[in-house]
């Protein structure tokens, strides 16, 4: 054998030694060359032959064979098998040979390798007699025979199975007919005919038949056309039933467990049920898996999501996190596992892509909700129907301009829905299909904004056709010839459209990840919809989508999550990246975002910065949300408006309306809702949330109302714009023009502006009743004034942004707004004024171009001319707010030119315009010193600054011409503004309570314009107008007009107060300045004569003393009624009365003993509500502090004003402790007495009354005229008042003659002049700022003289008690100021100018209580005259002259008013009486005048100590007199019961008392002179003494009233 030499001899001969593992070695080296697969495998069978030839040629014995075989058995996994055909090959040749060793070697060896073989291997390859021999079967031929029976069984026998005698034959032709090309001309028909031929030759089974037919239909689904039709005829000649079942079996087939069953299936069986070849019912029961367990899957699928939400709004702990992390994710990974085949779903998807929607539609009715869509490939089968649905309609108006788009082909199935070719097509099947997809349609981005585009294309056609009328919530429709059907199918189709929206859409966007894209899509569909709408979308949105869908759950959980990790973060420094997280988050979820993010907001308000300006990358749709979350926010039912302590708004609420503010202004959302929100809750009476509309108006129009403002800002608010713009907000509120014409645009379309207006107006008196209740009077109060604060600014806002045109159109006429609408009358010409103003300016330019002539008084009459025409309809249409009687005092024409015009109209504010000029020009210096800025940017700068510069210079000249053309047109009107057929009096209760008091309370410009006013009208010297009378009503108490007011009223009402002693202030600073101004004015008369005064001797007018005496005496009346306020105790007066004396303080007080009272009381303040009320204690330590350091310009009383220093040797029987003093003439205490007593009483129901009637006014603005009237005294008390009218008269007139014939005045004329010079550089320092604080002053007077009159009318306690204190305070203050050296006092002489000034206030309290002469400062020999001189009784105290003066003016008004009433009395017997009274109460003086100097004599012992108390206390007590005269003519005018006759009777008699009363009174004056003439030392014993006096006094208060009172029953 040729192989045998493969094996070289010497590995035979040496087998053990080296052969064996030779052998081995070149087995493994071949089995591991696999580089030659084939050529190995040959060598291997060789090797391996050789070896087992050399154990058959007996060269080697066979263990040793099987030995090193079951080793290279290892070296390859087919070695076995190698060795069975070597051992297969051994055998054919050893079976041939006859050597019989050789076939025993043979056999030896293959039962020595059996156990490397496997018996089968062994079986199939040898031989079977060596199998035997080997022993591996029992005989050969049994074997034999076997083998023979199995092959025949397998390959010759035929089953018999065919027992309806089929023949395969058939099948195969069958498969052949069906399986050919059918592109020629084949029909269904002749294939039916072979088929039917086939079944009845080859006896085929028709149902097998049909089987066929469909496995073929299902691998050649393009041949609908064909099979569909073939199985159709097929089925004649079958029961209906039978398809229905065979394919029923083919579904059961892949009902294993892991069965798949194949989508052409799927396809088949809806082309069937497409073509009604079998019912859904009957195949339905076929199908897995039940509905049941759908049910049960769907529930689940719930519960699991609201797990999930549970687990991500539980705090977890960091150390935990991560464990349940993996925990899900194993449980994530095991539901990943293949779910068991849905065959409903599976034929859902084939009926949706052949486009079956019928039966589609009627197996996801047998489902849950959403459950078939929410697996994507059905959604996605659905949403391809719909795109094909609406192909041709959305190609028609869907396509953007310039966009191409993908044309979709429509199905090649002619049962598929009908393309959609209109807007109604679109609802017959279009909508319904998207309702049943829900949130899903979110699979196809493309889809959605077709269909959001087509919703806009419908809301357009809808447009051009409609009006949208939001109040009936109904979309109503033009009928331009569209009948009433079209109408009601828009209406659907727009109802469809909104639902479609609300289920739909909006889900569908929120599965959407962070499309910004489709939101934008979305909202340019929604900004066709009015807000109502859209807002109640988001509402369903917010609040109800949600919970509708397992899916919508977890997104809802994972956006409040995502949202706090954001807001969590969110700083001013990160706001971009911040800002774009928000972004992409609203992009989807908005609501939700907005809605945590508002709650943060509530919480924490340091973060509405940085969350507004992270805003900036929503879309337009966010803003929009955003809007709406925000309303909700506000109208939370279950929050709290109030804090705990119910005296404040609740911090959430001031929160939000700072956030709208911020949010609306920055970007461009819609403001309607909100208006009209606020204007809802203004409706229901609820003004809490006009804290919005305030923020909202401040920030996008740059309009602020604070109460803070500065003089100098207030000074620029009454220029024009530009000048507001500039200097008169805190912050500059720049670029506001775009957002304050977002806003305007708002209220204009939604026609809001007007009635937020009214509303506010309105509510802000309701706001007491219908708020009031239960709340604290802390917080009524605060909502008062935000109503009101927002309806001065939002008024501003509307006059200054809209269009006159716009303006007329909206605002009806003043008697509609007040009549109709019932606006109070403030807010009504508040509202109107802008109007009068642009009517004016408007008729005005007209003429102007008309007639082209350019001279000044061409202009002037045109601007007359035009302003009687368009205020004459005004002037008529008020004449029905008043009762008539009121127009008997005060013309139509005064009345409307007071409420119409501004401070713009009088002055013109020039220190402003310099001011901020100058500013601009420092700005553009420091710009061009500015080395850094480029030089294109300093260039635009130094633009600007120009610009603004010429603007506002060409503004001051515009104002300038205006103000002169205003002030000629006063200048004619004057004549015919007060008629006065009462009395001057009656005139100025009437101006006050109409005017002044409701506007000075208005806002902070009305009033300075007040004041200013005022100061015009005496200046224009308009006849019947008393400046004096006004002034007077206006400081003479003003308890109970700053006890109504709210806490910024008070501070405006401060203002006011502060402006009127500016002016009155300026003129009591100089002489020349008073003589210039007031001398020789009809407003300074002291004798109030009759209608038609024409001018008038020098004696009936006011001169500079006695002037200074009246303002000495309003300070005293201030300080009076600022320490009864501070004494109450009641919140509302204390809080009041300081911010009052707050904003006076620049003129108020100037009297250093009035200064100290007050300090005193203030003091007391600050301790007693320090731990109470902390923020009067704040108020209180505040005006402290800066009351403090205005002492230094406040100076002694005699300074302020002149005080007679009464004779040594005339002591006067000083009142000690008692009250009607000891030394007195019986006569004169008793009149005293009594007049007090009963002009108290008198007072207090006058008091209550005006008091009344000014709180109307100020807050009803109801005003009637008959205020002052005293309707309710009985006839004894106006009898009484009569008499102490006749008696103060007498009284007068006499002083009046004393002071013609002494030359007492001059003296003081000339010590003051003195005065003058020694300081006069302070003065000249002091008149600027008294010229400008005299503006501010003004117009408060009137409204403190109404509150004079209602003081005296306090009760007496009231009464006693001030006195008190105020005396209290005077004696400390004197003590102190005798500690002083005398340096001190020298400084304080120095400023004697200034306190002249303050002082003059002060001592004229009520008429003039202490006798106004300088104590030291007239020599002694001046004095010895003086002396003799009231001995003679010639010479009066100025205090009676004062005095009479201003009983005069009372009483001539009373005059007035008796004519008016009883014309019985002429004036020539009124004249004869007067004569009489006075020599009678001549004579009486002089008597009382002998009998005082005796006491002096007997009492000089005690004078040093009484001396100086007494002076003060009885021209205290005369003060009380005297303020209460004045009151009780006030009261006496109006109640003239009595006959003329008993008048003049009583006249006399009071004439002659009240002269004995003034000897009294002189007497006293000239004691005070008296002690006051020795060295300063004795000045200051003085002061000390005046203050004792006064304690004294405040003891001897009630004492005196008692004795008041018994006098009066004695009379």
């Amino acid at each position: 054998m040729a192989a045998a030499g493969a094996l070289p001899a010497e590995w035979i001969k040496n087998w053990e030694k080296s052969g064996k593992s030779e052998f081995l070695q070149l087995c493994r080296t071949l089995s591991e060359n696999k580089s030659h697969e084939n050529v190995t495998f040959r060598d291997i069978q060789q090797a391996l032959y050789e070896l087992a030839n050399h154990v058959v040629k007996g060269n080697l014995k066979h263990d040793q064979a099987s030995n090193v075989l079951s080793d290279v058995i290892e070296f390859r996994d087919d070695m076995s098998s190698i060795l069975a055909d070597v051992f297969c090959i051994l055998d054919i040749e050893t079976s041939c040979l006859e050597e019989k060793s050789k076939r025993d070697h043979f056999t030896q060896l293959v039962l020595a390798c059996l156990y490397l073989v496997s018996d089968t291997v062994l079986k199939e390859r040898l031989d079977p007699e060596t199998l035997e021999s080997l022993g591996l079967i029992k005989q050969s031929q049994q074997f034999n025979q076997k083998s023979v029976k199995i092959k025949t069984k397998l390959f010759y026998k035929q089953q018999k199975f065919n027992l309806l005698r089929e023949e395969n034959e058939g099948y195969a032709k069958l498969i052949a007919e069906l399986g050919q090309d059918l592109s020629g001309n084949i029909t269904s028909d002749l294939i039916l005919e072979n088929i039917k031929s086939l079944i009845g030759c080859f006896n085929l089974d028709p149902n097998r038949v049909l089987d066929i037919i469909l496995e073929v239909y299902e691998c050649r689904p393009e041949y609908d056309e064909f099979f569909v039709p073939l199985i159709e005829s097929y089925m004649y000649m079958c029961e209906p039933q039978t398809l229905c079942h065979i394919l029923g079996f083919k579904f059961k087939f892949y009902q294993e467990p892991n069965g798949e069953t194949p989508s052409s299936l799927y396809r088949v069986a809806a082309v069937l049920l497409q073509h009604n070849l079998i019912d859904l019912e009957d195949l339905y029961v076929h199908l897995l898996p039940v509905d049941n367990a759908i049910l049960e899957e769907h529930k689940r699928e719930i519960v699991e999501a609201k797990q999930i939400v549970r687990k991500l709004t539980m705090v977890v702990l960091s150390s935990e996190k991560t464990e349940e992390k993996e925990k899900e994710k194993d449980k994530e990974e095991e539901k990943t596992e293949k779910p068991p085949d849905n065959q409903k779903l599976g034929l859902l998807e084939a009926l949706l892509k052949v486009g079956d929607w019928q039966h589609a539609q009627s197996i996801m009715d047998q489902m849950p909700p959403f459950y078939a869509t929410s697996h994507k490939p059905i959604a996605i089968a659905l949403c391809q129907l719909v795109h094909v649905t609406i192909e041709p309609l959305y190609r028609r108006v869907g396509v953007p301009k310039g966009a191409k788009g993908s044309p979709i082909s429509n199905l090649q199935n002619k049962r598929a829905p009908k393309q959609a070719e209109s807007f109604e097509d679109l609802r017959k099947e279009v909508f319904n299909m998207l309702c049943y997809l829900g949130p899903h349609l979110s699979h196809d981005p493309i889809l959605f904004a077709k269909v959001v585009r087509l919703g806009k294309a419908f809301m357009k056609e809808v447009g051009t056709s409609k009006k949208l009328n939001s109040e009936d919530r109904m979309v109503k429709f033009q009928s331009d010839g569209n009948k009433q059907e079209d109408k009601e199918k828009m209406e659907i189709l727009f109802s469809c459209l909104l639902n479609i929206t609300d289920q739909v859409l909006l889900p569908s966007l929120t599965l959407m990840d962070c499309n910004a894209c489709m939101s934008e899509e979305l909202w340019g569909m929604f900004k066709t919809f009015p807000y109502q709408y859209r807002y109640r979308l988001y509402g369903q949105w917010k609040n109800e989508t949600y919970n509708s869908h397992p899916l919508l759950v977890k997104v809802k959980a994972q956006t409040i999550d995502r949202a706090k990790y954001i807001m969590k973060r969110l700083t001013k420094e990160n706001v971009k990246p911040s800002g774009r997280q928000i972004g992409k988050l609203s992009h989807s979820n908005p609501t939700i975002l907005f809605d945590y993010i508002l709650s943060q907001i509530q919480k924490y308000d340091n973060l509405i910065t940085p969350v507004v300006d992270s805003l900036k990358y929503l879309t337009s749709l966010n803003y929009d949300v955003l809007a709406y979350c925000i309303i909700e926010a506000l109208a939370n039912p279950e929050k709290e408006r109030m804090k705990h302590d119910d005296t404040t708004i609740s911090s959430w609420l001031q929160s939000l309306a700072s956030f709208c503010g911020a949010v609306f202004r920055k970007y461009p959302i819609e403001l309607a809702g909100l208006l009209q929100y606020v204007a809802n809750q203004l409706k229901a009476g609820k003004s809490f949330d006009l804290l919005i509309l305030k923020e909202v108006v401040q920030k996008m129009a740059g309009i602020e109302i604070t109460e803070e403002m500065t003089m100098e800002q207030l000074e620029a608010m009454t220029g024009g714009e530009q000048l507001k713009a500039e200097g008169g907000y805190f912050g500059q509120i720049r670029n506001t023009k775009k957002s304050s014409q977002r806003l305007k645009d708002a209220l204009l379309d939604h026609d809001l502006a007007l009635p937020l207006c009214l509303l506010m107006a309105q509510q802000r008196n309701g706001v007491i009743f219908q708020e009031g209740g239960e709340k604290h009077l802390k917080l009524v109060g605060k909502l008062y004034d935000q109503c009101h604060d927002t309806l001065v600014q939002f008024g501003g806002f509307l006059a200054s942004n809209l269009s006159t045109e716009d303006y007329i159109k909206r605002v009806p006429s003043i008697d509609v707004l007040c009549n109709e609408f019932h606006t109070p009358h403030d807010a009504a010409f508040f509202l109107s004024r802008p109007m009068y103003a642009h009517h004016i300016s408007s008729k005005y330019d007209e003429l102007k171009k008309a007639e082209k002539g350019n001279k000044q008084q061409h202009k002037v009459h045109k601007y007359i001319t035009s302003c009687e025409v368009v205020m004459a309809p005004v002037h008529d249409a008020v004449i029905s707010l008043h009762l008539p009687k009121v127009w008997d005092d005060i013309s139509p024409q005064f009345y409307a030119t007071f409420w119409s015009l501004t401070m713009y109209d009088l002055a013109v504010p020039h220190n402003s315009y310099d001011r901020e000029v100058n500013k601009l020009k420092v700005q553009m210096k420091a710009i061009d010193d500015n080395q850094e800025m480029p030089p294109n940017k300093k260039k635009k700068e130094k633009e600007r600054c120009t610009a603004l510069q010429d603007k506002l210079l060409e503004e001051e000249k515009k104002q300038l011409e205006h103000v002169q053309r205003v002030l000629q047109r006063l200048k004619l009107e004057k004549d015919n503004w007060l008629l006065a057929k009462s009395t001057k009096n009656e005139t100025i209760t009437k101006f006050l309570q109409l005017c002044i008091f409701p506007r000075c309370i208005f806002s902070a410009i009305d009033a300075v314009y007040c004041a200013h006013f005022v100061e015009l009208v005496h200046q224009q010297k308009t006849p019947n107008f008393s400046t004096l009378l006004c002034y007077d009503r206006v400081f003479s108490d003003i308890i109970y007009t700053v006890a109504s007011c709210t806490e910024n009223e008070a501070s405006r009402y401060g203002r006011f107060l502060c402006c009127m002693l500016e002016t009155v202030t300026r003129w009591h600073s100089d002489r020349n300045i008073y003589e210039k101004e007031c001398g020789n004015y009809p407003g300074f008369l002291t004798i109030l004569r009759a209608t038609g005064f024409d001018g008038g001797n020098k004696a009936d007018q006011l001169d500079y003393e006695n002037f200074r005496h009246v303002v000495h005496k309003w300070h005293y009346k201030l300080t009076k009624a600022s320490v009864h306020c501070l004494e109450t105790g009641e919140y509302t007066h204390i809080r009041n009365i300081l911010i009052v004396l707050t904003k006076i303080l620049p003129w108020y007080p100037k009297v250093l003993n009035l200064g100290q009272a007050l300090e005193r009381r203030v003091h007391k303040i600050c301790q007693e509500e320090k731990e109470k009320r902390p923020d009067l204690y704040a108020l209180a330590m505040g005006y402290s502090g800066q009351l403090k350091s205005r002492k230094p310009y406040m100076v002694p009383e005699n300074e302020f004003h002149h005080k007679d220093p009464p004779a040594r040797n005339a002591v006067a029987a000083t009142v000690q402790n008692g009250p009607g003093g000891a030394g007195l003439p019986a006569s004169l205490t008793i009149n005293a007495a009594k007049l007090e007593e009963s002009t108290a009483e008198e007072t207090d129901k006058l008091k209550e009354k005006t008091q009344g009637a000014v709180k109307v006014i100020n807050k009803a603005a109801n005003a009637t005229p008959k205020v002052t009237t005293s309707n309710g005294n009985s006839a004894s008390n106006s009898k009484i008042i009569k008499e102490k009218d006749d008696k103060e008269k007498s009284g007068k007139e006499k002083d009046k003659e004393k002071k013609e014939k002494t030359p007492a005045a001059i003296p003081e004329a000339k010590a003051l002049g003195k005065d003058g010079k020694d300081k006069p550089k302070e003065e000249r320092a002091n008149k600027d700022d008294k010229s400008r604080e005299t503006k501010e002053k003004t117009p408060k007077s009137d409204k403190e003289k109404e509150k004079a009159k209602k003081e005296e009318k306090t009760p007496k306690d009231e009464k006693s008690k001030t006195v008190v204190t105020n005396a209290e305070s005077k004696f400390a203050a004197e003590k102190e100021r005798e500690k002083e050296p005398s340096r001190e006092r020298d400084v304080a002489k120095d400023m004697k100018s200034k306190e002249n000034i303050k002082g003059g206030e002060k001592l004229s309290v009520a008429g003039s209580l202490k006798s106004p002469v300088p104590r030291s400062e007239t020599s002694e020999s001046e004095r010895e005259q003086k002396r003799r001189k009231v001995d003679t009784h010639s010479s009066p105290s100025h205090s009676s002259t004062v005095k009479d003066n201003l009983c005069e003016l009372k009483d001539s008004s009373a005059k007035h008013y008796i004519n008016h009433t009883t014309p019985a009395l002429s004036k020539s017997k009124e004249r004869e009486v007067d004569k009489k009274d006075l020599d009678k109460s001549r004579e009486r003086s002089r008597e009382r005048e002998k009998k005082d100097e005796k006491d002096r004599k007997d009492r000089k012992r005690d004078h040093s100590n009484s001396d100086r108390e007494v002076p003060q206390d009885s021209t205290k007590r005369r003060k009380e007199e005297n303020g209460t005269t004045g009151s009780s003519k006030h009261s006496k005018s109006e109640s003239p019961s009595d006959s003329p006759r008993s008048n003049e009777k009583e006249k006399e008699k009071n004439k002659s008392k009240s002269s004995g009363k003034e000897k009294g009174d002189s007497v006293k004056t000239e004691k005070m002179e008296k002690s006051s003439s020795g060295s300063k030392k004795e000045s200051r014993h003085d002061k000390e003494k005046t203050e004792k006096k006064e304690k004294r006094d405040s003891a001897g208060g009630k004492e005196e009233k008692k004795h008041h009172k018994s006098s009066d029953k004695h009379r």
